[in-house]
């Protein structure tokens, strides 16, 4: 079974995914895998490993403690070209349709493409939708790009649309790490009505009534980064899991 098919059975059970975002440069190298084996007793379904600043030499290092203690998918969450590595399950091979910078569309990709197949690792087609937030977030500033306003469900309707029509596995709804404000419930439902493509919703999600609200309204998947950073792990990764894996 491939990781993508394993994620979405994963959902399917549980009612909705849990995704954990891991930014290298922001893990504490002595309380990192404690962390790892809390999020795997929390029921965590699979980490995403990324930034859109990744400075410190700790990449790959991330993802060979994360293999070698979880027992979920380790999936890439690339900010760049250099973030590709071998040792991951996979790699969401992001497209970023909200914007019109044609190197987040196109360019990157077919840079990394060579190297992601000569790795042999899994790609899983994504397309990746910066939201409005409330404030500018690195993702907004590095890809010098505009999100889609916050009030207009319809303007992200057809641009998940045109996901589904080009072929894409995955819809990744985001406000940015650190954001003020997540994606708003009625856009996540909007999304969800009108296509069939499963759909990843992160950004500004800081409690587990937050996260069930964007399961209800259709999210297959939920991630959720800053805030374990900023509010630890006691007890708060059990109640995201739980809230979202609400079957």
């Amino acid at each position: 079974m491939s990781v993508y098919q394993n994620l979405i059975s994963a959902a399917r059970t549980k009612g909705a995914g849990y995704f954990i975002l891991v930014d290298p440069d922001k893990i504490d190298e002595k309380s990192f895998p404690k962390f790892i084996e809390q999020a795997s007793e929390a029921g965590v379904d699979g980490f995403l490993v990324g930034g859109s600043l990744v400075l410190a030499d700790t990449f790959e290092e991330c993802i060979k403690t994360l293999k070698k203690i979880a027992n979920v998918p380790v999936v890439i969450f690339p900010g760049s070209v250099q973030q590709i590595s071998k040792e991951a399950d996979a790699i969401l091979y992001l497209s970023l349709l909200s914007g019109r910078n044609a190197e987040h569309i196109i360019g990157s990709q077919v840079t990394a493409a060579p190297i992601i197949r000569k790795m042999n690792l899994e790609a899983i087609s994504t397309a990746y939708m910066l939201v409005e937030s409330g404030r500018t977030t690195s993702a907004e500033f590095m890809s010098n790009t505009k999100p889609l306003p916050r009030n207009k469900p319809d303007i992200a309707v057809a641009h998940a649309l045109a996901a589904e029509l080009i072929g894409f596995k995955f819809i990744y709804l985001e406000a940015g790490s650190g954001a003020e404000q997540p994606v708003p419930d009625d856009m996540v439902a909007a999304v969800s009505h009108h296509c069939s493509v499963p759909l990843i919703v992160g950004g500004g999600i800081r409690t587990a009534e937050a996260a069930y609200k964007k399961v209800n309204a259709g999210a297959q998947f939920i991630v959720t980064g800053n805030v374990l950073e900023q509010n630890g792990t006691n007890g708060l990764m059990k109640e995201f899991a739980s809230a979202i894996h609400h079957r």
